[in-house]
């Protein structure tokens, strides 16, 4: 057990959308990555995850794939030169608004009796149930990288009044959405929460086609991230994000994935890769024996409410 729930951290205060309850604690604004490294010296980082550390005893730090790489290489000399086993970096490819619903759902399973590695190690679990995407008046600049973006689609972004909706996560896709052509997003199969944050572009179409057509049951604006802008190549967006806002869900889904022992630093996981060490799981045959998941609660299928 522990005094105070597990630490989460974030690169940027965008990323802390308002606690839904007064039992959701806040995650903590890690200022060695908001500030430059020339007004924030590495010994200034190193007492703020001290004392994160001294507080909570375990801090997951959740950092965008898009972040420049001066933030992730930050977090990890911190975590070098505090030598220590209690600092997860966790690397994650969702959008900027995605990010902020998962920084949230681990704030709200921290309360939970979930061991710090098995909350960290969730971090990738719960992604897999984030419908990410965002209404972009462009996708001439969209990373192909991150997005399938055909040459069609780049010729038709030219054309004035072009609107596009793309879904980044959990499958990646994307469809016209002006023109009077029929634009259908993929959608989630269970109960969701859907967040909306506007750019330059009017949000109609997320509020009044998408997030019926989602059947969320909830829909609500949210501030929009600073890094949505440079994240999707374009100011002209509404960003949204729909995903599970019920933590005895969230608390059934992570519960019911298998756990095992990290062989290198002793902290529980759920998944192939301790989310701490980095180690990754030994093959089945080179492993104890089996351990049962909590309870013995059954994994909420994708289609699910």
């Amino acid at each position: 057990m522990y005094a105070l729930p597990t630490a989460i951290a974030v690169t940027g205060p965008d990323l802390v959308l308002p606690s839904p309850d007064r039992h959701t604690p806040s995650a903590a604004v890690l200022q060695s990555a908001v500030q430059s490294p020339r007004t924030y010296s590495l010994d200034q980082a190193l007492t703020e995850m001290h004392t994160l550390i001294e507080h909570h005893g375990y801090v997951i730090a959740l950092c965008p794939s898009s972040a420049p790489a001066s933030v992730a290489q930050r977090l990890h000399a911190v975590r070098s030169v505090l030598e220590s086993d209690r600092i997860a970096v966790v690397r994650s490819d969702l959008p900027p608004l995605g990010l902020a619903v998962l920084a949230l759902q681990l704030r709200q399973l921290s309360v939970c009796d979930f061991s710090p590695g098995v909350l960290a190690s969730a971090a990738r679990l719960l992604s897999h149930y984030i419908y990410a995407g965002a209404l972009l008046g462009s996708v001439a600049r969209l990373d192909r990288g991150r997005i399938d973006v055909t040459l069609q689609s780049h010729a038709k972004s030219w054309v004035p009044g072009s609107q596009f909706a793309v879904l980044a996560t959990p499958r990646p896709q994307l469809v016209k959405v002006s023109g009077g052509d029929e634009a259908h997003l993929p959608g989630p199969g269970f109960a969701t929460r859907m967040l909306y944050a506007t750019g330059k572009l009017a949000p109609g179409w997320v509020t009044d086609t998408l997030a019926p057509a989602w059947r969320s049951q909830e829909v609500t604006e949210a501030r929009l991230p600073g890094e949505s802008e440079r994240w999707w190549a374009t100011g002209r967006l509404v960003e949204f994000a729909a995903a599970i806002p019920d933590i005895s869900v969230l608390y059934q889904l992570v519960s019911s994935v298998r756990r095992d022992d990290c062989h290198w630093c002793g902290l529980e996981l759920i998944g192939d890769r301790c989310a701490f060490c980095a180690a990754p799981l030994p093959p089945p045959a080179e492993r104890p024996s089996q351990r049962a998941p909590a309870r013995g609660v059954t994994a909420l299928p994708h289609g699910a409410t």
